[in-house]
């Protein structure tokens, strides 16, 4: 894990992103590699990553006020660069953090925000996801360092709903024509199995 030191940066991030969020009363989970670092294991990374559920027709408003919380936009078409991607991109003032904020409107990133849980970060409350709901979005996501995020949190967690896990990534694959966010799901839970016994 970064020194605490390092970690300073992110937690100030995360403050204001928490109260930028509770000021409106935007549900919302820290996503990415920060939420892959505390629950699976510590590595580094430079951003953070929240999913948000905000109706299409109030992100401008959303976006104004996160300036009240020190957060800018990081391209001059935010917007529309959001409603092209489902991504708003802005970069926290006081650290130069940046932070990509995913507009969540599926059934599956509902539920994963609505069963997150509050955790303490070094004297910050933040909403983290329950492991196996980060499994199924590093499922889908399938970068390397994604699955290596699986293998991560599959060591470090003995207790995991892997029925659930399995259902959305098999819904996902099927619905994106990509049968391989399963098989590549698949060849890392045997490994998890003899590794138990």
């Amino acid at each position: 894990m970064p020194e605490p030191t390092d970690l300073a940066p992110l937690l100030a991030v995360l403050r204001d992103l928490v109260a930028w969020f509770k000021a409106g009363k935007v549900p919302g989970v820290v996503i990415g590699g920060l939420a892959a670092s505390l629950l699976g294991r510590p590595r580094l990374t430079r951003d953070v990553d929240m999913l948000v559920l905000v109706d299409q027709g109030q992100w401008a408003e959303f976006m104004a006020a996160g300036a009240k919380h020190g957060f800018i936009v990081r391209r001059d078409d935010a917007l529309a660069f959001a409603k092209e991607t489902q991504v708003l991109l802005v970069r926290h003032q006081q650290s130069g953090i940046d932070v990509d904020i995913v507009f969540g409107s599926l059934p599956f990133e509902k539920e994963a925000v609505a069963r997150a849980t509050w955790v303490e970060l070094g004297g910050v409350q933040a909403p983290l996801p329950l492991p196996e709901d980060l499994i199924v979005m590093k499922a889908v996501a399938h970068r390397p360092q994604d699955l290596a995020d699986i293998e991560a949190i599959l060591a470090a967690r003995s207790k995991l709903n892997l029925r659930r896990v399995r259902r959305w990534v098999r819904e996902f694959a099927a619905a994106l024509e990509m049968p391989e966010i399963l098989n590549d799901l698949e060849a890392l839970l045997p490994q998890r199995k003899k590794r138990k016994r």
